[in-house]
């Protein structure tokens, strides 16, 4: 299950929402060992397609190195589908590289720009991928991870 909080999804939404037409893509880094998504770091699609994402090498290359300095791994790894169901590609499938990162989906193919309504939810997923094999999990958001839902999920920072 990814456990999100939600600054954190309403982030990545307002990004792949901002980046319509083409794909949006970015990492959610957090502390190595947590499974924690703490820090939105948006990332620009190199190939400004809305097909198709791109991390810039550059770009992804700073990436790790500053993660690596804060002991941080990447916990999510999204991007958007413009056009299209929030469900890995054949081309999603073989980029994942990291068996233990949440893949997030989110699809604007309904919700481009915000409407401002009420309702107007876009489709957010998220997946593991690994060696190939995609499956599906739950998505729990939560208004904070210093305050859990239940007593039995609180998490004292």
């Amino acid at each position: 299950m990814l456990r999100i909080d939600r600054a954190t999804y309403d982030a990545i939404v307002a990004h792949a929402r901002e980046d319509h037409p083409d794909e949006a893509c970015g990492v959610v880094a957090g502390p190595e060992g947590s499974d924690r998504p703490e820090r939105f770091i948006p990332m620009l699609n190199a190939a400004r397609s809305p097909t198709f994402y791109e991390f810039d090498s550059g770009d992804l290359l700073r990436l790790y190195r500053d993660m690596d300095d804060r002991d941080e791994v990447p916990v999510v790894i999204y991007h958007s589908h413009t056009a299209t169901e929030a469900h890995p590609s054949r081309t999603d499938i073989g980029l994942a590289a990291e068996p233990e990162a949440h893949y997030v989906l989110v699809s604007t193919r309904e919700h481009g720009p915000q409407t401002g309504l009420v309702g107007d939810d876009v489709e957010f997923r998220s997946f593991r991928i690994v060696d190939g094999e995609v499956s599906e999990e739950e998505v729990e958001v939560v208004e904070s991870y210093l305050f859990g839902h239940t007593p039995t999920t609180v998490v004292y920072d």
